[in-house]
């Protein structure tokens, strides 16, 4: 038999929450706080101007442009970063003709071709190999402008083991900045992904940025767990913030990310970019986008 309540003792129960500070609000944010790597919500005090993403490394390697642009704008992502070796086939193998149909196609959708994602990287030892990788991402930024895209992905891999660090360090940079100062000429920036082992690390990712030294070489921040090594998140986000031109992220219900912090950290630094959504597939993709989507939104206050 259900117990009835009466006016008198609601009013009793809603008595001790609030005297116990125990609100329905503060009993959510008590519960969401006790996750590892969870914070309470940042304070988004300006309005946020990021947008969001997809990269097509996993969720969509197998769709083709017309899917691509269906599923995002289905599930209202503003943009997309194509992943070279992917169905879509934008590739530099494209005809100059082909090359402006695909320009055509996002620039009569709602959906921006904000980036090409390349898996070129620039710390061999070799300097002819060197040679050829620069050669080949002139191409990829040709390709870049020739489609529409303003940006392209590249990305350290490695420190090999028999050069100094700071010697590949340096190298890395110094290849960005020749392909920076190429890439100003398209109108097409250089994004240097946070990936690889040890070059994930912030401060040689800050150490290579140094190096290259030029507007139109950046960051493309990756969500990482080594985001929070050494000195931790805070530190780390501010060895870069100055240069973050794009954000991959992973699911964002991962736990041990602070994910919740970056975004307010992000809006803090006034970044106004793409934060792209780089996660596996699925076989209800545009069901999982917009839950991300959601997550994302309620992340910054915006639902």
């Amino acid at each position: 038999m259900q117990t009835q309540t009466t006016p008198t003792s609601r009013a009793t129960r809603r008595g001790f929450l609030r005297s116990a500070g125990l609100g329905l609000g503060a009993l959510g944010l008590a519960g969401q706080a006790s996750f590892a790597g969870d914070e309470p919500p940042a304070s988004f005090a300006k309005p946020s101007k990021m947008r969001l993403g997809l990269v097509t490394y996993n969720l969509a390697k197998d769709w083709d442009l017309a899917a691509i642009i269906k599923n995002c704008e289905e599930a209202r992502f503003e943009g997309v970063e194509l992943r070279t070796t992917h169905a879509h086939g934008v590739e530099v193998s494209l005809s100059k003709e082909q090359r402006e149909g695909v320009k055509k196609r996002f620039r009569d959708s709602k959906v921006e071709l904000m980036g090409l994602g390349s898996a070129f990287d620039y710390h061999t030892p070799d300097p002819n190999q060197l040679r050829k990788d620069l050669d080949a991402t002139k191409e990829y930024i040709v390709l870049a402008h020739d489609v529409g895209a303003p940006g392209v992905k590249v990305r350290p891999n490695a420190l090999p083991k028999e050069v100094p660090k700071a010697k590949t360090l340096e190298q890395i940079g110094k290849a960005l900045r020749e392909l920076g100062e190429f890439g100003d000429g398209y109108g097409v920036q250089i994004r240097l992904e946070v990936h690889g082992s040890e070059t994930s690390l912030l401060p040689n990712i800050r150490t290579i940025m140094d190096a290259a030294h030029h507007r139109n070489v950046g960051v493309c921040w990756n969500s990482n767990q080594t985001d929070l090594a050494g000195e931790g998140f805070d530190h780390n986000f501010n060895l870069a913030k100055d240069k973050i031109f794009t954000v991959h992220m992973r699911d964002l219900y991962l736990d041990e990310y602070p994910f919740r912090k970056l975004l307010g950290r992000l809006n803090e630094s006034g970044f106004a970019g793409f934060c792209l959504a780089e996660i596996p597939e699925s076989k209800d993709p545009v069901r999982v986008m917009k839950y991300f989507r959601g997550l994302f939104l309620a992340y910054q206050n915006l639902l």
